[in-house]
């Protein structure tokens, strides 16, 4: 479960990806982006340090982008090539936005939902001491089973930043689509897929392998 705060980001996050998104080299879309929220969804940090979230934007009538985000307290050692940017968040503080591909709890998340069949974090908010449910109606499914065995992810050794984005890590693969088409396949390997309003049918986000 998320626990989200009523708060204001300055700069937003469609703000900082304005500005980031289009000197990524697996972007599609004007070089003046002016991008528009699809959806997007969470994982769970079981530390309860880090913001796990995937944003899907759109820029113009361009596809669908991926762009999976960490929130750190304080900058990630050896992460520069990552970051996105800083925002000020108005219960927080100052948080460190990165691209999540170069992060190891986003890959640990994103591994154990893959293989486990898990899905997006519930996401609340607490008002007055009340926690109250924010629906979303973007909902990400892995293939995977309950119980079934993780391995444990500790480092980001080397990503691939292309389309898709290949993340090699200490103990498994993952390859992570950023423009979502609708006859992607990842073989047979493990999967996470989302649906959301306007498409037809689960779209490939990413594969363990």
């Amino acid at each position: 479960m998320a626990l989200l705060h009523k708060a204001d980001l300055t700069p937003t996050k469609l703000e900082l990806l304005n500005a980031w998104l289009p000197g990524q080299p697996w972007y599609t879309g004007p070089a003046s982006a002016d991008l528009a929220r699809v959806g997007a969804f969470r994982f769970d940090d079981p530390a309860g340090e880090v913001g796990v979230e995937t944003l899907l934007v759109q820029a113009g009538d361009g596809p669908v982008l991926q762009v999976p985000l960490t929130y750190r307290a304080a900058p990630l050692e050896g992460a520069e090539r990552w970051l996105v940017g800083t925002t000020e968040h108005s219960v927080l503080g100052k948080r460190w936005v990165y691209d999540a591909a170069g992060d190891p709890v986003y890959a640990a998340t994103l591994a154990a939902a893959i293989l486990t069949g898990g899905s997006e974090a519930a996401e609340e908010f607490e008002i007055d001491g009340v926690r109250q449910a924010r629906p979303n109606d973007l909902h990400a499914t892995g293939s995977g089973h309950p119980g079934a065995s993780v391995p444990a992810v500790t480092t980001v050794v080397r990503v691939t930043d292309t389309d898709p984005t290949l993340i090699a890590t200490d103990s498994l693969n993952l390859t992570v689509l950023r423009v979502l088409k609708e006859d992607a396949e990842g073989g047979d390997a493990p999967n996470l897929t989302a649906t959301w309003p306007g498409v037809t049918g689960p779209r490939l986000l990413a594969y363990a392998g």
